[in-house]
């Protein structure tokens, strides 16, 4: 099983990301990268950096966006040459383009947190009768939590799941009643840390889902750095060239917090460079490439299919789906 990322979704538009597009622009002939506003493009914050001051092998463009099929749709129309998308989505995108996606790395794992203030959560058993409130219904935070219910034993209809369509409603709900207990992805944990002093980190279901897991097991993952196959075969020795440099990025945005929380603020990514750097730790940003790669998302979406197929696709990819350099 591979090891947990060193120090390190979805964020829909509110309280700490923005929602408009953000572009770095390069030269004509740029690679187009996009991604989503949260913690993969924060990952990226150095090479963005870097690369509008030409100090990069390659010559980039970059696009961020907050919603997923806003960043899918521009993969399937090639707006876009590499896009960071979420794990089970690259899955989708690969059943529906007939095997046209390949996955480069693995940008980040797991950021979702169970929150509340009553102390009487302490393992996932303990959410017996409870209520729950998460956003997204049918995506990964959702899949996620149902798996980790199931393999503790506690059947379906045993804990209340309350759906919110933002994670900044989860925020709320939290604020208004002591007793609730939220589902949260990072950066959003930090900022409703920040709100009320009474709320504690309950579960890491990131641990949660490592407990689960034996030898050669999966891994929790939340985003997946991508390309179309077509491309791939025009331009890799630019994609490992790119690879080169998103790993040197994640490595800075773990290393370097103050700095990179400054950048991720002026990148309009997170408001605040303090709730960035308190949330960086937390976030689990990488770039896990080859058979590591490929061992734990493998693992990951056959997770996933087993709890329903339509979350991967309809099926499993096959092995060209993963880049192995």
């Amino acid at each position: 099983m591979m090891k947990k990322a060193k120090i390190w979704l979805l964020a829909a538009a509110g309280m700490v990301l923005t929602g408009a597009a953000l572009n770095v622009s390069a030269e004509k002939s740029a690679i187009r990268v996009g991604a989503l506003k949260g913690p993969t493009s924060m990952g990226l914050v150095s090479l963005m950096e870097r690369s509008k001051e030409g100090d990069t092998g390659n010559s980039y463009e970059f696009e961020m966006v907050t919603a997923a099929d806003e960043l899918l749709a521009q993969v399937v129309s090639e707006k876009v040459d590499i896009a960071l998308i979420p794990a089970n989505t690259a899955s989708v995108l690969y059943n529906k383009t007939e095997g046209n996606i390949r996955v480069l790395d693995i940008n980040t794992l797991g950021v979702l947190y169970m929150l509340e203030s009553g102390g009487t959560i302490q393992s996932v058993s303990d959410l017996e009768g409870k209520t729950v409130y998460l956003t997204g219904k049918g995506t990964t935070p959702d899949y996620v939590l149902q798996y980790l219910l199931r393999e503790n034993g506690l059947s379906a209809d045993a804990v209340r799941l309350e759906y919110k369509s933002e994670a900044t409603e989860v925020v709320s709900a939290l604020a208004a009643d002591e007793a609730a207990i939220g589902l949260l992805p990072q950066p959003f944990v930090t900022v409703a840390l920040g709100q009320n002093e009474k709320l504690r980190i309950a579960l890491d279901l990131t641990e949660e889902w490592d407990k689960l897991q034996t030898e050669g097991g999966s891994s929790l993952v939340t985003g997946v750095t991508i390309t179309r196959a077509d491309f791939l075969e025009k331009n890799e020795e630019a994609v490992r060239q790119f690879l080169t440099e998103h790993e040197a990025s994640s490595d800075f945005t773990n290393e370097n917090l103050e700095e990179a929380a400054e950048l991720i603020a002026e990148l309009g990514i997170v408001q605040q460079p303090a709730i960035a750097q308190k949330a960086i730790p937390y976030c689990n940003i990488t770039c896990v490439q080859g058979e590591e790669m490929k061992e734990a998302l493998e693992g990951y979406l056959e997770v996933l299919y087993g709890l329903d197929s339509a979350t991967v696709g309809g099926a499993l990819p096959s092995e060209d789906f993963y880049y192995i350099p």
